[in-house]
């Protein structure tokens, strides 16, 4: 059985870590917090720990990190 079966179509609860996540709720996808996309927990590749938010691709993650004020270089 594939490791995302058997959780029908709903959202996932995650814990992000570094380079690494844990479910706690399973469920077959996560919602990116820039785009609202839904993301495949085996597509999974973005997120932030710090924010506890996943991203559907590296653009969301970077204009993630801008929202937060947290680039090198950047002004608040």
């Amino acid at each position: 059985m594939n490791l995302f079966e058997g959780h029908g179509n709903r959202e996932a609860k995650i814990r992000y870590l570094d380079g690494d996540f844990q479910i706690l709720s399973p469920g077959s996808y996560v919602v990116c917090a820039m785009t609202g996309k839904q993301i495949p927990l085996d597509e999974l590749r973005y997120w932030s720990v710090a924010r506890q938010e996943p991203y559907a691709d590296v653009i969301s993650a970077i204009d993630a990190d801008r929202r937060a004020g947290v680039l090198p270089n950047q002004r608040r």
